[in-house]
C-alpha cells in the first residue's frame, strides 16, 4: 500500500509538467481511490488471483494492455510479475526501477549509515530514463474534501483540531508499544480530536477500547470504505503513523506526517513524501545499535521488537503539538 501511495506525488508532478501525457496505472483495483484526483490518469485493475493469475494470465493481461496503444512502460515495482510482462512487451520502451538492493543490504548490515535515495526519487528516475524528468521540489496537493453527511455524523463536533493516529503495522517490530501509545492518545485527547485508523478484528477491538476510555477519540476502523478514509485524512492537521501505509496516504494528500520507527529506519528511503527529517522519530541506536536491521521489519535480532519503546510518549506528543 505504501509503495502505491508514494507513486501519487510523482504522478501528480508528472502530469502537471507534461499535460499531454496519458497515464494508465496497472495495480490492484483496491488502490484505485489513490488516483482519484489525477485527471490524466486512469487505472486498470489487475485480477491477480483470477483472470490474470500466472504466466498465461499475465500474457492475457499484456494483450489487453497493448490495445490501449501504450507507447512506453514505467515499471516502478520491478517484481517477478512485471519482469514477465516486460517479456510480453518486447519492442516497447520498458524501464524498471532500480530498488538499490545492494545499498539497502549494506545499510542493514552496518557497512554504511547514511540516507539512501528515497522511493519517490527512485520512481522519478524511471520517468527520467523514459525522457520525462520530473521536478518534485514544489509539490502540489489536492484540497481537503468536503465531508459527506455520513462522515459528519461519525466525526461529531468540529471545534478541535484533528489528529489521525494509525498505531499498527505489518510487523510488531515496526509498532510502538500499545501501552505507550495509550499514553499518547490520553494526553492528546484532552485538547485535540483524535481519529484512529486500523483494520482487522484484533485492531478494531484495541481501538474501540481507546474510544470508550477517552473523550474526543473516534475509532474509524471498520466504519468506512477506502474513499471515505481518504476524505477524513485529507482534513487532518497531522497524521501519526508507524513506518506504514497510513503515513504515505496522508503524505500524498499533503498532510503533515509524524512517523515512529523501530527496527527500520528512514535512511532506507521509505519516509513519507515531503516531510522534514525531524518528523521521523527513531529508536535509540545506543540501546539498539544494529538498527536498521531490516528494510521491511520482518527480520531482527531478539529483543529488537521493543526498540521503538525507547521513544518517550512525551517526545511524540511534543512533536505533534509543535507542528500543529
Amino acid at each position: 500500500m505504501g509503495d502505491v501511495a508514494m507513486s501519487v506525488p510523482v504522478l501528480r508532478a508528472l502530469t502537471l509538467q507534461y499535460p499531454n501525457l496519458k497515464i494508465t496505472i496497472l495495480t490492484r483495483p483496491f488502490f484505485k481511490p489513490f488516483f482519484r484526483d489525477l485527471n490524466q490518469v486512469s487505472v486498470y485493475g489487475a485480477d491477480l488471483k483470477g483472470e490474470h493469475k500466472g504466466v498465461f494470465g499475465l500474457y492475457k493481461l499484456s494483450k489487453t494492455l497493448k490495445k490501449l496503444n501504450i507507447n512506453a512502460v514505467a515499471d516502478i515495482h520491478n517484481v517477478l510479475r512485471s519482469k514477465i510482462l516486460k517479456i510480453f512487451f518486447l519492442g516497447t520502451p520498458f524501464v524498471q526501477i532500480d530498488k538499490g538492493r545492494s545499498e539497502k543490504k549494506a545499510l542493514i548490515n552496518g557497512a554504511v549509515f547514511k540516507q539512501l535515495p528515497t522511493t519517490v526519487e527512485r520512481y522519478a528516475e524511471v520517468f527520467k530514463k523514459l525522457g520525462f524528468p520530473v521536478n518534485l521540489s514544489h509539490p502540489t496537493f489536492p484540497k481537503p474534501i468536503v465531508l459527506s453527511k455520513k462522515l459528519e455524523a461519525i466525526i461529531g463536533d468540529h471545534d478541535m483540531k484533528w489528529i489521525g493516529i494509525a498505531p499498527f503495522a505489518a510487523h510488531d517490530s515496526k509498532m510502538y508499544p500499545i501501552n505507550q501509545m495509550e499514553t499518547v492518545i490520553e494526553t492528546l485527547s484532552k485538547d485535540y480530536k483524535l481519529f484512529l485508523f486500523g483494520g482487522g478484528a484484533k485492531e478494531v477491538e484495541i481501538l474501540n477500547g481507546f474510544q470508550s476510555k477517552f473523550n474526543n477519540v473516534v475509532n474509524l476502523a471498520g466504519q468506512l470504505n477506502f474513499n471515505e478514509e481518504l476524505d477524513i485524512i485529507s482534513n487532518l492537521e497531522v497524521m501519526l503513523s508507524m513506518d506504514s501505509g497510513n503515513g504515505h496516504m496522508a503524505a500524498m494528500l499533503g498532510r503533515k506526517v509524524i512517523t515512529i520507527w523501530g527496527v527500520t529506519h528512514p535512511f532506507a528511503g521509505f519516509a513519507p513524501f515531503n516531510q522534514p527529517d525531524d518528523f521521523a522519530l527513531t529508536a535509540n541506536r545506543e540501546e539498539f545499535p544494529l538498527i536498521p536491521c531490516s528494510i521491511y521489519g520482518n527480520k531482527f535480532p531478539e529483543g529488537y521488537e521493543k526498540a521503538s519503546g525507547t521513544i518517550a510518549p512525551e517526545t511524540i506528543v511534543n512533536k505533534i503539538i509543535s507542528v500543529i
